[in-house]
Order: structure tokens, then sequence, then C-alpha cells
């Protein structure tokens, strides 16, 4: 009982970190395509959103496909857990040019190049939305949690 506690925990406190994180690297981005932020800001924001990410990739998968919750039949059959799938893979796909961007942007700061950043209203404007897709994660999680099905 305690592990499934445990592992309850930390998945809901990444998924709080996660959150905050989308939203304060969109408002970095924002802030930097106004010229009143710096990289850094962005970067910190964005590892932090990576840390999150991966825990909640491991306990997620513990938890849906280990045996610390309802079991995999469960989650296979459940509609909502389809839906938060749904929006994890729309997160994935949204985050790519962003991630690649990042990449480029650490790449060049190591080597003391300058960083284009002519991108950075749009990858403000993804990080919300990414946002956006977790809060409504949260809504199916809430709904699987609860036993909520459809028909």
């Amino acid at each position: 009982m305690l592990a499934h506690w445990t592992l309850a925990a930390v998945h809901l406190l990444a998924l709080s970190l996660g959150f905050w994180a989308v939203l304060s690297r969109g408002t970095a981005f924002r802030r930097l395509a106004t010229g009143t932020g710096e990289a850094r800001s962005v970067l910190i924001a964005d590892n932090l959103w990576g840390v999150s990410a991966v825990i909640l990739l491991i306990t997620g998968g513990m938890r849906a496909f280990g045996g610390y919750e309802k079991g995999t039949d469960y989650y296979l059959h459940q509609p909502l857990f389809h839906l938060k799938m749904t929006l994890f893979v729309l997160i994935l796909l949204l985050e790519v040019a962003p991630m690649i961007t990042l990449i480029k942007w650490r790449t060049s700061r190591a080597r003391g190049a300058a960083i284009n950043t002519g991108r950075a209203a749009l990858f403000a404007r993804i990080s919300h939305i990414e946002g956006l897709l977790v809060l409504l994660m949260v809504v199916a999680a809430t709904g699987m949690a609860r036993g909520v099905t459809f028909g």
C-alpha cells in the first residue's frame, strides 16, 4: 500500500512540476520574443519540464502496467485512458520543434555562438497549449480514478 501511495504522490508532484515548468517556459519564451527576457530562463524551465516528463513516464508506466493500480486490462479498456494517451501524443508532437531548437540553443551557447530566437513567440504559444493539454489530461485522469465510463 505504501508503494502505491508513494508512486501516486511522486506522479502527481511531477505533474504539478511539469505544468508549472511548461507554463514558465512559455512565459520565458514570450519575454525573450519581446526583448525583456533571456535564453537562460527558457532553458532552466525546459530542463524542469524534461525532468518532470521523465518522472511522469516512469511513474505512469509503473502505475498503468506495473501492477500498482487497477491493472493493465482496466486501463486498456478505459476510454478516458485512451483520451489521456492521445493528449500525451499531441504534447509529444507539439514538443518536437521546441525540443530541437532548444538542443541547438544549448549547442550554440556551449560554443559561445549566438542563438536564433526568431521563433520564441511561436514556442511560447506551443508551451501554453501544452499546458492546456496537461490540464485536460488531469481531467481525464480524475474521471479514470472515479471509474467514469461512456456507453
